[in-house]
């Protein structure tokens, strides 16, 4: 399938050495001897075409059923949304936190001015707000404001918050002090999203320098694998005013509040060269990702559909070579011998699963699990497979009762050709390591005989009532 090959290509260019703790890291960069990270200047233009053009690949895949992609329209949706982002040049930065920790106050010392939101009260921040960063807009920096992790609204929040994460290149956590549990569990889960992650440690203007430095050490202790050391900064988004006592001319003293610009520098300084340096590689591998877990789901999709399809294929020529059987019984012993419905069952099911086989080929496959069918049907189990289907039937063993005995034993035979060849087929024509045999077998061991007997006998002679009435 087109969508196989274009995450093929997308791992091939995703290079394991490219993740990192904390997040994925651009090819290029190294640590030094001394344990430092040395990045040089990165513009990998070649690898976001490469990467853009798969994603053009995904959308445009002509293989993907139009029912899959209903199904799966958000998710398409926001692959073109990557895609337009990936030709701007835009690195998105999610800001996360608790309610309070002050993370629209961030959004807005980092643009300067009021771009998102600012209240004391939980539920401020209730849907993903965009602005670009004004000093960046060269790069394309863009933050994306999310409610804040312990909202009262709570899970729908929390979800679109990390919904958030999985779209954004680039994480900002917010925090005002020691962190929670709760907040531990989130960077955690961000984390194992492979998204770089950044700790600001909001409202550093409440400690005095040695206690500050103390509790960003801390900190750096507790993240520690999932946020690189120099990625934990003190910021102060929205400092409290400084009390400024004035003494005017006769000697008397007058105390006023002064307000304070935010201190966010170091914050600043720090995405703006990330963005620079490395925006288009996260970008690209951002997007990359997210196509390669679309390709996943359309995947299965398919793969679900098409497994439907083949169970109502099968079920379609069991019935008719059970009662096929029915109406002209054979000898139960000649039963896999009776395999001119098995080939044209299989001919169908080869192209269900877009590998199209001929007559001959399917008569081949079907002679191979025929084969392997007859091999483990010794006369022992040869007497039980008789038993299991007459079992439950009238005492009097009518003409009617016999025929749909032997109908359902040929029903029974067609689910188990149907089930091998669909394994052999979905194999992409092979039986793999263990070979014809094992996979046979295996078929036959995972199968409810006695249910799908019963089924069988009582379709078939349904049938058979129905024509003789």
């Amino acid at each position: 399938m087109a969508s196989d090959t274009l995450w093929q290509r997308l791992r091939g260019w995703i290079k394991p050495d490219m993740i990192r703790p904390g997040g994925i890291k651009p090819d290029g960069i190294r640590p030094d001897p001394t344990g430092r990270t040395v990045t040089p200047p990165l513009r990998d233009t070649a690898g976001s075409t490469r990467v853009a053009d798969s994603l053009r690949a995904l959308l445009d895949d002509p293989t993907i059923p139009a029912a899959v992609r209903s199904e799966l329209a958000g998710d398409f949706a926001r692959i073109e949304a990557m895609l337009d982002k990936l030709e701007r040049g835009e690195l998105h930065v999610a800001v996360f936190g608790r309610v309070s920790a002050g993370k629209s106050a961030l959004g807005n010392a980092l643009l300067g001015r009021e771009a998102f939101t600012v209240g004391v009260l939980h539920g401020t921040t209730t849907d993903a707000e965009h602005a670009m960063l004004d000093e960046a807009q060269h790069d394309g920096l863009v933050l994306i404001d999310t409610p804040g992790i312990n909202e009262l609204d709570g899970e729908a929040r929390e979800r679109l918050a990390f919904e958030v994460a999985e779209v954004s290149d680039l994480v900002v956590f917010v925090c005002d002090g020691d962190l929670t549990r709760e907040e531990l569990d989130a960077l955690k889960t961000l984390a194992a999203t492979q998204r770089p992650l950044l700790l600001a440690l909001n409202k550093a203007d409440r400690y005095g320098r040695d206690e500050l430095d103390s509790l960003l050490q801390h900190l750096r202790l507790r993240v520690a694998g999932l946020v690189r050391a120099e990625d934990v900064l003190a910021v102060a988004a929205h400092p409290a005013a400084q009390r400024v006592v004035e003494v005017d001319a006769r000697g008397h003293e007058q105390v006023r509040e002064q307000a304070r610009l935010p201190d966010v520098a170091a914050l600043r300084e720090r995405l703006l060269a990330i963005a620079a340096r490395e925006g288009k590689t996260l970008s690209a591998i951002n997007a990359g990702l997210y196509a390669g877990r679309l390709t996943d789901q359309v995947s299965t999709r398919i793969a679900q559909t098409r497994q439907a399809v083949a169970a109502k294929l099968i079920r379609q020529y069991c019935l008719a070579k059970g009662v096929a059987v029915a109406l002209n019984p054979i000898p139960v012993a000649d039963l896999l011998a009776a395999a001119g419905l098995d080939a044209a069952m299989v001919v169908q099911l080869s192209r269900v699963y877009g590998l199209p086989l001929t007559r001959a080929e399917s008569g081949r496959l079907v002679a191979v699990i025929s084969a392997q069918l007859a091999a483990l049907m010794g006369a022992i189990w040869g007497m039980q497979l008789v038993a299991s289907a007459l079992k439950g039937m009238s005492a009097g063993l009518s003409v009617v009762v016999t025929a749909a005995a032997q109908g359902a034993l040929g029903w029974y035979a067609t689910v188990l050709i149907g089930r091998a060849a669909e394994r052999y087929l979905i194999a992409g024509k092979s039986w793999g390591e263990a070979g014809a045999k094992r996979a046979v077998a295996n078929i036959v061991a995972n199968l409810d005989r006695d249910s799908i007997l019963r089924e069988a006998r009582e379709e078939i002679l349904k049938r058979l009532k129905a024509r003789r009435a």
